[in-house]
């Protein structure tokens, strides 16, 4: 339950029948930084700070929707409305070890990417870029959103230097795994995602590039 993947963050797995959403990288803001992408409905863009409260309201709908199924309780929402505000939001966007990436519709935003580097993976042998967040609204899951954010994602990693890239999604997440595992990840361990004193099992991934 860490950072972690969405349930089905946009999902391929009906992909050999549905065409995906073109994309192509049009510039680099920053050495090496994938600026947007754009496709006939989609459009990628590096976020701005005056994205940070949608991406708290973002992080609280997928986070929930994810993982808390049966009903929300005190110390989840305590966790999710502490965890996912506009304040964190706009710091990670001022850090600029922390890349993060939204894909917009003419309505607003339906999901985002975010990059880690100087991250130290639970696991060996990892490199030190992680891929932190990978959250797309239920509602367009199924639209290859998820896979423009990650393939976007993964080219910054490579072409930043790293030759492989890390992420941890939660054991009983299937659909997340399902999901990585179809993009070149393979897993390499186990880590615990805390919470307070309540531990959840966390898969750890990796892809080389």
């Amino acid at each position: 339950m860490r950072s972690t993947i969405a349930c089905r963050p946009g999902s391929t797995a009906r992909s050999s029948r549905r065409k995906r959403p073109r994309s192509k990288f049009v510039g680099f803001a920053r050495p090496v930084r994938p600026e947007a992408s754009r496709s006939d409905a989609l459009t990628i863009r590096i976020a701005r700070p005056s994205d940070a409260a949608i991406l708290a309201a973002i992080s609280i709908e997928v986070w929930l929707g994810t993982y808390i199924r049966r009903g929300v309780n005190a110390f989840f929402a305590d966790y999710a409305l502490s965890e996912f505000t506009a304040a964190r939001f706009f710091a990670l966007l001022e850090n600029p070890k922390e890349h993060i990436w939204v894909s917009e519709n003419e309505d607003g935003l339906d999901g985002f990417i975010r990059v880690s580097e100087g991250q130290v993976a639970p696991i060996a042998d990892c490199s030190t870029t992680e891929i932190s967040t990978l959250y797309v609204q239920p509602r367009h899951h199924g639209k290859g959103i998820g896979f423009q954010l990650l393939k976007l994602g993964l080219a910054f990693a490579r072409q930043s230097g790293s030759t492989s890239v890390w992420l941890t999604t939660n054991s009983e997440n299937a659909p997340a795994i399902g999901f990585y595992l179809r993009q070149g990840f393979e897993k390499v361990g186990t880590t615990d995602f805390r919470i307070q004193d309540q531990a959840y099992r966390n898969d750890v991934f990796k892809r080389v590039l």
